[in-house]
């Protein structure tokens, strides 16, 4: 199943190269506010569900744009397809962002394909059997230190979206680390994980097509994977953090107050800290902060 995958992965990679050459001349529409949607989405979507209906007709898909609209309905084996992951970055030619495939298997992630055609970088898992970036075996960094560590997220960027609230959570972890990131890509940022290139990730608002490949990566390379209270069954809870098992504690020590699933008396400290953005200084990083 995952040489179909990754026939599929390239397929659809090879439309984004393409079209990246004359990025200008892409028919972009908004889906909402700061989310967009392009001709290549839709043309990479399509190669992908073909690719794998052929192989498999048997098997549902969920894919970002269309949905579930396509394959068996009732199948234990569902794909869950981003085509592009990180659109944004791709219209403005920010050569950050991938094609991501994962098989769910009576709702857990077995196989896993994160595709970054600028890069030519083929990430690959299959459940129990480890994570590969190209050829190489991957494992998550050796980093038990958070002050040393680098994490990446996502910041919010849709009507609705609680700046504030993400605003003291980064600051709390920008005085914790060696530097926080904002790639643009989710699926990418997992990978990374995986890589042991960063040692962790949070972000919220995400979507299963946006975690799901990314998810199995990161455990087969020995790390973790959850909501922000450490809850394993994040997939469709729009909360993910990832990381080294030890990091991982630690990011949950600093983010899991601010969960939706967290008790009554963290979500009241949580309030109580926000109120005190209204202070210019509040997340100004201390002197031990480190460079980021």
């Amino acid at each position: 199943m995952i040489n179909v995958a990754v026939k599929a992965a390239r397929s659809a990679g090879s439309i984004i190269n393409r079209a990246a050459l004359d990025v200008e001349s892409v028919r972009i529409s908004q889906k909402q506010v700061n989310d967009f949607v392009t001709e290549v989405d839709h043309a990479a979507e399509q190669i992908i569900i073909e690719t794998l209906l052929a192989a498999y007709p048997g098997h549902g898909i969920w894919a970002e744009e269309s949905g579930r609209e396509h394959g068996a309905q009732d199948s234990e084996f569902v794909w869950i397809i981003d085509p592009l992951d990180g659109t944004t970055n791709f219209i403005h030619g920010l050569p950050v962002y991938c094609v991501s495939i994962a098989l769910a298997v009576r709702g857990k992630v077995e196989q896993a394909v994160i595709y970054d055609p600028t890069r030519n970088d083929l990430f690959t898992a299959t459940k129990g059997r480890g994570a590969y970036l190209n050829d190489r075996r991957l494992r998550v960094s050796k980093r038990i230190r958070l002050q040393e560590c680098l994490i990446s997220t996502g910041f919010p960027f849709r009507p609705g979206d609680d700046f504030n609230s993400y605003l003291h959570m980064m600051g709390d972890v920008m005085k914790k680390t060696a530097g926080l990131r904002r790639p643009g890509s989710a699926a990418l940022d997992l990978a990374y994980v995986a890589a042991g290139f960063t040692d962790g990730f949070f972000e919220t608002g995400l979507q299963p097509w946006d975690v799901a490949a990314g998810s199995l990566l990161v455990t087969e390379a020995g790390g973790l994977v959850g909501n922000f209270t450490g809850e394993p069954d994040f997939l469709e809870q729009k909360e993910c953090l990832a990381g080294s098992p030890r990091i991982y504690g630690q990011l949950v020590t600093i983010l899991g107050k601010y969960s939706k699933f967290a008790n009554a008396g963290d979500k009241a400290a949580v309030r109580q800290a926000i109120a005190g953005l209204a202070d210019p200084d509040a997340i100004v990083p201390t002197n031990d902060t480190q460079a980021g």
